[in-house]
């Protein structure tokens, strides 16, 4: 494994410490490895969002380019929306 020196803040350097004696990581590269895997996937997760959100906005640019309009009102659809999370 590469070895890399990194420069902390001081509440950064107390918050690995912290972890590391808590006991839920043997060494400081654990938690810093975690905290990496963590960004990895956050940005990951980001990345696919938007990339839906695209999606979504092509689809309706090509709606009203084909002049593919609805009768629904804002609410309306935001009625569908708040139905839809409530029932996940």
């Amino acid at each position: 494994m590469a070895t890399m020196n990194v420069s902390l803040p001081g509440d950064m350097v107390e918050f690995v410490e912290h972890e590391v004696s808590g006991g839920g990581y043997g060494s400081s590269s654990e938690v810093v490895r975690e905290a990496l895997r963590l960004l990895r996937h956050e940005k990951a997760r980001e990345a696919e969002k938007l990339a839906i959100l695209r999606r979504e906005i092509d689809i309706g640019i090509d709606a009203a380019a084909n002049r593919r309009f609805s009768n629904k009102t804002v609410g309306d659809i935001l009625d569908e929306v708040m139905l839809e999370s409530s029932g996940r």
